[in-house]
């Protein structure tokens, strides 16, 4: 693993949001903060997105404009999916791993609270904690399911404008060096389990796909068999499916383009149009590739 990977496992992470447009106008709320107390810094992109030291956190987490869902902390390097997959105001969404709600709510902004969103989240109480965030943030064009995502290809075939699939991952972007609890369950099974889930479910997400349209498949993982060989899985699969490149803001990011092997495998080379967010102070690491359906 790179040295600045490792390196970003002991820093103090930066505390960003974005303003939720649906609740405001960016500059309203902008102002509010400053009058309250809080010291923000705009992010590169998007304009609707802000970084606070992160000593104020806790003020952050207890004020107004969290309780009320005018903002939603959340990276930067999540904030890149729901701007990559790109929704339009009108059209029907699938996200097929939407809990706790904040891609599906950021989805929504950008469609203007016009449309249709399905969001899929099989675990009781992280199901409710979706609604809730969901509620709080003032969306509507958003239903809940209860239930396993990979059925939902079968259910609900060639459905669906757009689809997101943040998958369940062995999570290791969020490695903390003085947080044992957030490595402890991590290991060669545990990627393994994940990726036979993640085929799955990127399976089902490409069958409830309509024909013209496009998916998102984003992981935080840096594992390949979580990323480059779960999309070379479906791709040989699904032979409707191409890979499109990603345009992403180049203003403090570093990134890698998908890996086109990993130790024996050879991977479609399609696959290299993904791409890997490597961390650092303020991007968690994190994975993206965007796919659309013949």
């Amino acid at each position: 693993m790179l040295p600045p990977v490792l390196a970003s496992f002991r820093q103090t992470k930066a505390v960003t949001f974005r303003i939720n447009t649906l609740r405001g106008e960016v500059e309203e709320i902008r102002k509010g903060l400053l009058q309250a107390g809080f010291s923000l810094s705009p992010l590169p992109w998007p304009g609707y997105a802000f970084e606070v030291p992160p000593e104020q956190k806790r003020a952050l987490t207890e004020s107004i404009f969290f309780s009320q869902g005018w903002i939603y902390i959340q990276n930067p390097s999540s904030l890149l999916a729901a701007e990559t997959l790109a929704p339009r105001p009108g059209e029907e969404i699938l996200d097929l791993c939407a809990a706790p709600g904040g891609k599906t709510s950021h989805l929504a902004m950008l469609m203007g609270d016009q449309g249709r969103i399905a969001a899929v989240e099989p675990v009781r109480e992280r199901y409710f904690r979706l609604r809730a965030n969901l509620q709080r943030l003032g969306i509507t064009i958003a239903r809940c399911y209860r239930m396993d995502g990979r059925s939902v290809g079968r259910k609900t075939p060639e459905r669906f404008d757009r689809v997101l699939i943040d998958a369940p991952c062995s999570s290791e972007a969020r490695f903390r060096t003085e947080d044992p609890d957030s490595f402890a369950h991590w290991g060669l099974r545990k990627i393994r389990e994940c990726a036979r889930k993640q085929k799955r479910l990127l399976l089902a997400g490409a069958d409830a796909l309509k024909p013209g349209g496009r998916l998102l498949y984003c992981t935080c993982s840096f594992a390949p068999e979580e990323n480059e060989a779960v999309v070379d899985h479906v791709l040989r699969r699904r032979e409707h499916l191409r890979v499109v490149p990603i345009e992403l803001p180049a203003a403090g990011l570093q990134m890698q383009n998908g890996l086109d092997r990993w130790q024996e495998d050879r991977f479609d080379p399609q696959v290299r149009h993904a791409v890997r967010i490597l961390p650092d102070r303020r991007f968690d690491g994190f994975f993206l590739c965007l796919m659309e359906k013949g």
